[in-house]
């Protein structure tokens, strides 16, 4: 079956409108780093954090007065791609549409300050409020009675790859007659819960810039946004292939795993691979995986979103097809260049918790 990208929408820290961001990133733009901290821990880490005018516009609704801000980050996304959509002609019923909600870090950033409000202030002085956000699948429930979505709703639950993953559920969700589109939308907040844990892991670097493809890997700064994309039967951009991927339990896997995924893709016939890239282990695997081909990231620019990356890639690439060109990668080392004929283009995204996904898109 065939199935398209028929609009999109995304809140980064460069902004919330895909035309400008795309010219922020086409500049050479990269976000500005702000620090976070926490009670629990006196270390402050760096930060992308989204923009708060990107949330000044949304809809009154009671959901999203006491919603999480991954909530309030995915109806500004998912709202975008539905304008979008219609704005190229798109007429979309909201009881035919599915949507697929997919995140990483969201329930534990939640039950973390929900605890930390029982511990310092008294089981019986904890929000009410806030217990909801603890559930993983609270976004995907705010969205879909912000968006009046009465059928089928999902929440996928993994890492850096998850919104891949989400694409490809939302082609099998397409092959039922009731369905016309399905809006698949990814979140992330930066918390300092996260920080501590990426540090921890040596996968954080103390200040910016993230520096791809460095040898050593000096590790990633996080950030916090949000993507969504409305999938369905027509569309200026076309999914050729949804890889629902692989996992692995070691680098020495994961190197196999992301050089099946780009093989199965045809990433050697691709113009270009829109890639993980994070200042971590994974640059190296990726570089490997797809050879010759040209890569780019735009993790440099934005920073590690986790949940949302996926889906900001895959905007990247349609972006990449849609205007023909492709912004510069951010303090990479340098590289030549080959002539890039915007016709067909891989995503291939690794997780850092052991995921791997990749999609195939062309014009």
């Amino acid at each position: 079956m065939s199935i398209s990208i028929a609009g999109a929408g995304w809140v980064t820290p460069l902004g919330s409108s895909i035309s400008e961001v795309w010219e922020s990133l086409c500049r050479g733009d990269e976000a500005t780093a702000e620090p976070i901290c926490d009670p629990v821990g006196a270390k402050p880490y760096l930060v992308y954090r989204g923009p708060e005018n990107a949330l000044t516009n949304l809809p009154r609704h009671a959901r999203l007065r006491r919603a999480s801000a991954i909530s309030r980050f995915s109806a500004a996304a998912g709202l975008s791609a539905l304008d979008h959509a219609r704005s190229t002609s798109h007429k979309i019923d909201m009881q035919r549409v599915a949507l697929v909600f997919a995140i990483a870090n969201g329930g534990v950033i939640y039950t973390k300050r929900f605890y930390h409000d029982i511990v310092t202030t008294g089981a019986q002085s904890a929000s009410p409020l806030l217990f909801p956000e603890t559930v993983f699948n609270a976004p995907a429930s705010h969205l879909a009675a912000l968006l009046g979505i009465e059928g089928a709703s999902y929440t996928l639950v993994g890492d850096g790859a998850v919104g891949l993953v989400a694409i490809k559920m939302a082609e099998n969700l397409l092959a039922e007659d009731d369905i016309d589109f399905c809006l698949v939308v990814a979140a992330e907040e930066a918390d300092w819960l996260l920080c501590d844990a990426y540090h921890k892991w040596r996968l954080l670097r103390a200040a910016p810039p993230i520096e791809p493809f460095a040898h050593p890997p000096r590790g990633a700064i996080l950030s916090e946004g949000a993507g969504a994309v409305l999938v369905g039967r027509n569309g200026a951009v076309r999914i050729e292939a949804a890889h629902a991927g692989k996992y692995f339990s070691s680098r020495k896997h994961a190197a196999a795993a992301l050089t099946k995924v780009a093989r199965d893709l045809g990433s050697d016939d691709a113009s270009v691979v829109i890639g993980s890239a994070n200042g971590t282990f994974i640059d190296a695997l990726e570089r490997n995986a797809v050879g010759t081909t040209e890569i780019y990231s735009a993790k440099p620019a934005l920073g590690e979103s986790v949940g949302a990356s996926a889906l900001w890639q895959v905007i990247v690439a349609t972006q990449f097809l849609a205007t023909k060109q492709l912004p510069p990668l951010l303090h990479a080392p340098t590289r030549e260049r080959a002539k890039i004929i915007a016709d067909r283009v891989v995503v291939l995204s690794c997780g850092l918790n052991q995921q791997v996904a990749g999609l195939r898109l062309s014009i």
